[in-house]
């Protein structure tokens, strides 16, 4: 589980699909009303208040991105309390420990996979380039490459190759691809896997 601060009400939560099977969860359950979610969430905000110092309490919207191949994002946005009416006593209200929670899922197409050794993404390439169609753009950004590919139009057969084959080589990252946009270098805008198949030759 990976926590950093977007803004001074706004965090990001990256959750791998081991941070969900140890604790016994699905990622369909992440929209369910069962208790380990709930728990699984009273653990992200006490972590989130112990390394970030980010106060949970007030109305809190919840938005969790589900990748095919990463895990998931989750995306917290500590909202205002309204001005509490005559006669209501606002510490009673700040008391109860229930968060109050908006919570929104999106489905993305997006498999993102980071390299720190441009030798790791040759050997890939060769391998995974008769798996896909549409074969990535390649950006550099602290000190590592990341391979962005779209996963909508492959068959589950073929994604699961093609996922077993990027998780041996590179390592599931949750950077998303406006940051990437932003701040880092574009290596190859389009056909990254068959531009290195060309130019390069795997060592072994």
């Amino acid at each position: 589980m990976k926590i950093e601060r977007l803004s001074t009400n706004k965090i990001r939560i990256f959750l791998t699909f081991d941070d969900l099977s140890e604790r016994g969860i699905q990622k369909e359950d992440m929209w369910r009303e069962i208790p380990k979610v709930h728990e699984l969430f009273s653990e992200m905000m006490d972590q989130a208040y112990t390394e970030l110092g980010f106060d949970p309490t007030g109305p809190l919207a919840v938005e969790v991105f589900a990748l095919p191949a990463q895990g998931m994002v989750v995306i917290v946005t500590r909202g205002k309390y309204d001005v509490p009416s005559i006669g209501v006593n606002l510490e009673d209200e700040l008391d109860e420990e229930v968060y109050e929670m908006e919570v929104t899922l999106e489905q993305s197409d997006t498999i993102m996979y980071a390299f720190s050794d441009f030798e790791h993404l040759i050997e890939l390439a060769h391998l995974i380039a008769p798996l896909v169609d549409e074969d990535g753009k390649l950006y550099y950004y602290k000190d590592r490459y990341i391979l962005h590919l779209e996963s909508k139009d492959l068959e589950q057969g073929t994604f699961n190759s093609l996922i077993a084959l990027l998780a041996e080589y590179g390592e599931a990252t949750s950077v998303t691809l406006a940051v990437l946009d932003e701040y880092a270098k574009v290596v190859m805008p389009e056909h990254a896997i068959s531009t290195i198949v060309t130019h390069f030759a795997p060592q072994n």
